[in-house]
């Protein structure tokens, strides 16, 4: 039965949503006329782009990894990014350089109840001098906090992934991030 009101798990991601775009909007003030000393108009970072799901797109100019599949898969890995919430969000790019559609079906978790059958809900995050395995979060209504929907991946195609893990503790640095049917990619977290 549908009440008519959002799911809290919507209301939430809308507010995380909200409090990005206000935080990206603030960083762009400022007056100084348009002009640096030199007298060019200044430098600006393009606000990150989103995938159709609201999360951000890897910076594609950037790679701390590379996995390479069977059949021309290709997993670029551009950021681990730790936030001051607990969290460590991995992003990449995942491409099809083989000559057959792709879908992602071995890359998800076992979990029974997951909506998405082509998502990356099966990676993990692991601390090798801790012998700590993260896996992927889950939201209040057990979906995973990554990438979904990864099917259909044409030759030549490429798509933007992401899934977040809870952080290691602060001392942890370097973890590798792995996914079922690619060998693992050994990555550095930034702050």
């Amino acid at each position: 039965m549908s009440t008519g009101r959002p799911s809290k798990a919507r209301r939430v991601a809308a507010a995380a949503i909200a409090a990005g775009l206000a935080l990206v909007v603030s960083g762009c003030g400022g007056d100084d006329g348009g002009a640096a000393a030199d007298g060019k108009p200044p430098t600006r970072a393009a606000a990150p782009k989103t995938t159709g799901r609201g999360t951000p797109a890897a910076d594609a100019t950037q790679a701390i990894g590379e996995m390479k599949g069977p059949d021309g898969v290709v997993v670029t890995l551009h950021s681990a990014v730790r936030d001051s919430g607990g969290f460590v969000t991995v992003s990449g790019t995942v491409t099809n350089k083989g000559t057959k559609i792709f879908n992602a079906i071995n890359w998800r978790s076992n979990e029974t109840g997951m909506r998405s059958r082509s998502s990356v809900s099966g990676a993990a995050l692991v601390d090798k001098a801790g012998k700590k395995r993260y896996l992927v979060l889950r939201d209040t209504e057990g979906e995973c906090l990554c990438t979904t929907g990864l099917s259909g991946l044409k030759p030549g195609e490429s798509r933007p992934l992401f899934a977040q893990f809870p952080a290691p503790p602060e001392k942890v640095t370097e973890v590798d991030f792995q996914l079922p049917t690619l060998p693992p990619a050994t990555v550095t977290i930034s702050d």
